[in-house]
C-alpha cells in the first residue's frame, strides 16, 4: 500500500516526490531522472489541492464525455 501523501510538508525541498520512496534530494534511489521531483506546493503554492480551489470532483468533466470514447 502506498504511503499517505503529505499535503503541506515542513521542508518539501529536502525530498524527491516522484514516487512512494520519498528519497532525500541527495540520494535518488528510484532513477526518476537526474533531478528531484518537486512537491506540488513548491510548484503551485500552498493552495495546490483541487478542493481548496473551490472545484468539486463532480464538477469536473467526466471521462464518458470525452470525444475519444465515441464509437463510429
Amino acid at each position: 500500500m502506498a504511503k499517505k501523501f503529505p499535503a503541506t510538508p515542513a521542508h518539501p525541498e529536502r525530498l524527491c516526490w516522484g514516487c512512494d520512496l520519498y528519497c532525500p534530494a541527495t540520494d535518488l534511489r528510484c532513477g526518476n531522472g537526474s533531478d528531484r521531483t518537486p512537491h506540488p506546493s513548491e510548484l503551485w503554492g500552498e493552495d495546490w489541492q483541487i478542493t481548496d480551489s473551490g472545484l468539486q470532483p463532480d464538477a469536473l468533466p467526466s471521462a464518458a464525455a470525452s470525444p475519444s470514447d465515441k464509437q463510429p
